[in-house]
């Protein structure tokens, strides 16, 4: 019986205490209240002082319509949940007419708030004016008077308008940059201050901008920002304080990759490894050690560095060394010099040199299409690289674009040919969620001569072109490859994808033109030791049938110290 009474009484005054509160908004005349209605004010509150917010709002709402001599009642109270209030709009005024002095404000900036402007006025609709003196006073700050306050005085009242003077705290001295502090990471280069991210001394303050710079530390993956960047000011100087921090960019990369023989029928393995060590000069500068031993008896030794902002100027170089041997046919030297100039953060533009020597080891009755050759090649280049900006460690680079144009010519005894190279790299991760992605890559190469050479050719195929093919395997004069991958990350630390690649490439030399198709399936495990990757793929020529022997496992571990 107590317990049904307790339960009688929450309800019905547990229904009580939560009654809704009505609120009416009214004006002196009925045209009054149907312009206060066309606010779509809200009527019904919870309690008192969502009603009084209500009230607030309402007002600011026919204030910026332009009834600046509103005036309301006390709040009434009606009955037990229902309050009014009354409002008497008085006139309506159309804009605000606002003078100024030259002195203050640039007519360009006037431009961009009205159209309405004279050498000594501009006028503003009275919802205009919040967003407007607030976008004069960003300007005025990025000028160096990060102080300066702007405000309206002397408000005088017209038929149907008002008239104001806009006036401003007084300019104190134009702050001019005088001193960068790094903390975090002392021996931060300089050089990546001036040219980098563009911010030196002596120059106009304007933090919004160098909070703009600074976050483009994103695109260093050597540096990260801790925190925003911080000022401090005195009477004499301005100094800029950035908090960044040193991160770990060396990478060592290395897979294991098996396959059946198709000849032999026995596995047979091949692998490679990449080194490369960034910044540990605390230069910005990077050196990269490449090695690779294929199924095919083919290997590849590469060395190369990378040095930016030369003697503290915005031109870098970068230097290459390629070494290729083909069993007991050929070996190729290839060395390249490039000037590289950083249009910005994100996008790189280079100047280069490429001289290339290759020597035929076999006899000429062995093989009529492998010659002594030598060439040289004038290239120009172009390079897009974001860096995914969550600093995600199993996809680090979101977007890249590569191209590269070359023109030069081949020298053989006893001719001359005159050939152009073009090379194009490029991938993008969409990401659809969280959880799931697509990747999309495609990278290609020309090769445009009037004869060939089988040891001038394009070599492709494996785990960095088309998957379920054996390293290197395939010639091309021309060749174009397209991988996709679907992504699901299972965890911060692991995801599974899938494998669907095509290629197409030409071969003058033996009059062939195919196309391939590489299937399978993938997984990345972000260990202690690093990044470890493993794809199955099976590899197929547009013509023949799908065969399990042609299947090949590949095994990656890319470690970061």
């Amino acid at each position: 019986m107590r317990f049904s009474l307790l339960i009688i009484y929450v309800l019905f005054f547990g229904s009580a205490f939560s009654q809704n509160i009505n609120l009416k908004i009214i004006g002196e005349t009925e045209f009054e209240t149907t312009i206060i209605d066309a606010t779509n004010y809200h009527k019904l509150h919870i309690n008192l002082k969502s009603v009084e917010r209500e009230i607030d709002s309402v007002k600011h709402i026919l204030e910026k319509q332009g009834y600046i001599q509103l005036k309301s009642e006390n709040l009434k109270r009606l009955n037990d949940s229902i309050f009014s209030i009354t409002f008497n709009l008085n006139e309506h005024y159309k804009y605000l007419r606002v003078f100024y002095s030259k002195m203050n404000l640039d007519e360009s900036l006037i431009k961009q708030i009205t159209n309405n402007y004279a050498p000594t006025y501009f006028d503003l609709t009275f919802s205009e004016i919040e967003n407007s003196l607030n976008y004069l006073n960003n300007k005025i700050s990025e000028t160096g008077y990060p102080f300066t306050k702007l405000k309206l005085s002397n408000l005088r009242i017209k038929e149907d308008w008002v008239e104001a003077d806009l006036i401003s705290s007084a300019l104190s001295e134009k702050r001019i940059l005088n001193n960068i502090v790094v903390k975090g990471y002392d021996k931060f280069p300089k050089s990546f201050l001036k040219h980098y991210l563009k911010i030196k001394p002596k120059q106009v303050f304007n933090l919004k901008k160098i909070q703009t710079k600074s976050n483009q530390l994103q695109n260093i993956n050597f540096a990260s920002q801790i925190k925003p960047p911080e000022a401090l000011f005195t009477k004499d100087s301005t100094s800029l304080y950035l908090y960044i921090n040193k991160n770990q960019s060396n990478t060592f990369d290395g897979f294991l990759g098996f396959g059946t023989n198709e000849e032999t029928n026995k596995i047979q393995f091949d692998g490679y490894l990449n080194l490369n060590l960034t910044n540990n000069l605390n230069y910005g500068e990077s050196f990269s050690l490449f090695y690779k031993s294929d199924e095919n008896d083919q290997q590849t030794f590469e060395v190369s560095t990378s040095l930016p902002y030369l003697f503290s100027t915005p031109i870098g170089v970068d230097l290459a060394l390629r070494l290729f041997k083909k069993d007991s046919s050929f070996t190729t030297a290839l060395q390249n010099l490039k000037l590289n100039y950083q249009l910005s953060t994100k996008h790189n533009i280079a100047a280069g040199l490429t001289a290339i020597t290759s020597s035929n080891l076999l006899t000429t009755t062995q093989n009529l299409n492998i010659n002594d050759y030598k060439s040289t090649f004038y290239s120009l280049t172009y390079q897009y690289l974001n860096l995914n900006p969550t600093n995600n460690l199993l996809f680090p680079i979101q977007s890249k674009f590569y191209f590269e144009a070359g023109l030069g010519k081949r020298v053989t005894t006893p001719n001359t040919t005159q050939q152009t190279k073009y090379t194009l790299e490029a991938f993008k991760i969409f990401l659809l969620n969280q959880r799931n992605s697509i990747f999309l890559k495609t990278n290609g190469a020309i090769l445009k001569s009037t004869n060939y050479f089988e040891n001038e050719l394009y070599r492709f195929g494996g785990i960095n072109s088309i998957r379920g093919f054996e390293e290197n395997s395939i010639y091309a004069n021309l060749f174009s490859v397209f991988n996709t991958e679907y992504r699901y990350q299972l965890s911060n630390n692991l995801y599974i994808h899938t494998i669907f690649d095509a290629a197409y490439f030409e071969n003058q030399i033996t009059t062939s033109k195919q196309k391939l198709f590489g299937y399978g399936l993938g997984l990345g495990i972000l260990t202690k030791s690093g990044l470890f990757k493993l794809n199955y793929a099976n590899g197929k020529f547009e013509d023949s049938n799908f065969s399990l022997s042609n299947s090949k496992i590949h095994i990656s571990l890319k470690t970061r110290f």
